[in-house]
């Protein structure tokens, strides 16, 4: 295809519709068809990425393969196109300025007055054609976060009127907004939609496509107005209606015939239906798994709907793949101890102990892992659950009293854990740690080494604290065995203890790498693990 088409995905009346899952459904369809498609994020906010903000702040910061730290719709990009991120994928409006200025700072300028616009807005427009020059997509699908009519978001609605001007009909705007129903009035309101619509029309920008977002289905005579007064095509009002995963909504957008009319649009030729097949046969599974796999997971975030979500996510599909119904228990490791731990966890086939940062619900964490441990419970522990594996063992096993990370004590007397040695110099916080895709080599015979089932394997990480490889032949004589190690380091990626049914601890993230059609296999062995404890 000779010209890259770009996708603008824009919000109305409310936050947290569901631009991400939109985008990233309308990009498997576009994919479905045979386009080389990518989806990238644009957030408002002035930090130069989400790594260094609070799990309260923002959910899960997502990582992607070139150690960018990006927002947590990159994660519904990937499990969806079951394409791979980067930084690219995911501008701030920190990043923005941030390359501005350091461009004025160098005189690129040539002592110009640096202005909105033209300057932060052409900074905008040359991140969105990034993608579609140097890489070659057909699409290029830019959400931008957000609700129109937010003041730090003029800039990005701005830069994509210029390029609906400057691209003609290879630039669409897919605006989604919300339909709310009066339940005194028995009646659902378009006005809302009419005056968001509105909105992006006073900012220049003429939506070429509404989807409503809706609990129930709209009657065609409203999707009739709704095109009437929002200067839409009649046949481009499309509505997402509430489905019980996420994952029917390319199908929901499908049966509109979205994908064709996004094609339309851009004088593209639209060939026949695609079939989709491991997509639909992923959804047959789920919806013909009768069997409950129950996997408890440990965190400090348990709270919040969308701290742990990449983990949530690859839970889910692995247990779709061992044609199960994932029943996902979710404790506060603030609230476990070795008194209660027994009692509470008690009806788990398998436990997870989440990642995270901090003192904050550690204990609790040891407490979980002992009970997996001591009662031969299928367990996996991910970067710092890891860690509390190997601390906990060092307690409990090793005898080794008040052993801790560095991260939490840092004067305590058996270092297990310990900052990574290039990690002793850094004193900015933000982009800093050990990030992206590393490779690891895993022993043969491992449960690792079983379930990806080859000994050279690349995950994902972001942490700045490692096994000290001091303690390592202790752990192995006593029976936690590395199974898994950087060929260029030696960084321990992989504890086990062979002798149970499944504990195993990965200091990389494997959820970071787990799609809809391609579950991690790390994830689908553990769940697997868990059914078999049934």
């Amino acid at each position: 295809m000779a010209d890259t088409k770009y996708i603008f995905v824009t919000g109305g009346v409310v936050s947290s519709l569901g631009k991400g899952i939109i985008a990233a459904s309308l990009g498997k369809l576009l994919q479905a068809q045979g386009y080389k498609v990518t989806i990238q994020k644009f957030d408002p906010y002035i930090n130069i990425d989400p790594g260094t903000l609070n799990p309260y702040e923002h959910g899960e910061c997502y990582v992607t393969i070139d150690g960018h730290e990006a927002d947590l719709d990159l994660g519904h990009y990937e499990r969806f196109l079951n394409d791979p991120t980067t930084r690219a994928n995911n501008i701030t409006t920190g990043r923005i300025y941030q390359s501005v200025i350091s461009k004025e700072r160098r005189g690129d300028y040539l002592g110009k007055t640096v202005q909105v616009v033209p300057h932060i807005t052409d900074e905008i427009k040359k991140n969105v054609k990034l993608l579609g020059s140097k890489h070659k997509y057909d699409f290029v699908i830019t959400e931008i976060g957000g609700t129109v009519g937010d003041i730090e978001s003029l800039p990005f609605i701005e830069s994509m009127r210029q390029l609906k001007w400057e691209l003609g009909k290879n630039c669409l705007c897919v605006h989604l907004t919300y339909v709310p129903y009066i339940a005194a009035a028995k009646e659902y309101k378009t006005k809302p939609t009419q005056y968001s619509v509105k909105q992006l029309q006073e900012l220049g920008i003429q939506s070429d496509i509404l989807v409503l977002r809706t609990e129930h289905l709209l009657k065609s005579d409203l999707l009739r107005k709704v095109a009437l007064f929002c200067n839409v095509d009649a046949d481009a009002v499309i509505q997402s209606v509430d489905v019980p995963t996420i994952y029917e909504v390319p199908l929901v957008l499908q049966k509109q015939k979205m994908d064709e009319i996004v094609l339309k649009k851009v004088g593209l030729e639209v060939g026949k239906t695609p079939e989709m097949k491991a997509w639909n046969e992923f959804l047959k599974r789920k919806a013909a798994a009768t069997e409950v796999v129950k996997i408890g997971l440990v965190g400090k975030y348990v709270e919040l709907q969308d701290a742990y979500k990449s983990i949530d996510e690859s839970l889910l599909q692995a247990a779709i793949y061992n044609d199960r119904k994932l029943e996902l228990h979710l404790f506060h490791s603030e609230k476990l101890d070795d008194n209660n731990a027994a009692e509470t966890l008690k009806d788990m086939d398998g436990l997870l102990i989440a990642p995270g940062f901090g003192q904050r619900g550690i204990e609790g964490k040891f407490a979980a892992i002992r009970y997996a441990r001591e009662n031969n419970i299928p367990c996996l522990g991910i970067c710092l659950g890891m860690q509390c594996m190997v601390i906990e063992f060092a307690r409990n096993v090793l005898g080794m009293e008040n052993a801790n990370s560095t991260e939490m004590e840092p004067n305590t007397p058996y270092k297990v854990i310990d900052l990574m040695e290039e990690q002793k110099s850094i004193t900015d916080m933000g982009g800093s740690m050990r990030l992206g895709a590393y490779d690891c080599i895993l022993k043969k015979g491992s449960k690792a080494h079983e379930a990806y089932g080859k000994t050279n394997i690349q995950e994902r990480h972001r942490h700045r604290f490692e096994f000290n490889g001091q303690y390592k032949d202790q752990y192995e004589a006593a029976g936690m065995k590395c199974t898994g190690e950087n060929p260029d380091t030696n960084l321990v990626e992989v504890v086990e203890i062979p002798d149970l049914k499944w504990f195993v601890g990965v200091q990389f993230h494997p959820e970071y790498n787990s799609t809809v059609v391609n579950p991690n296999p790390l994830f689908v062995s553990f769940v697997k693990a868990a059914i078999e404890n049934k």
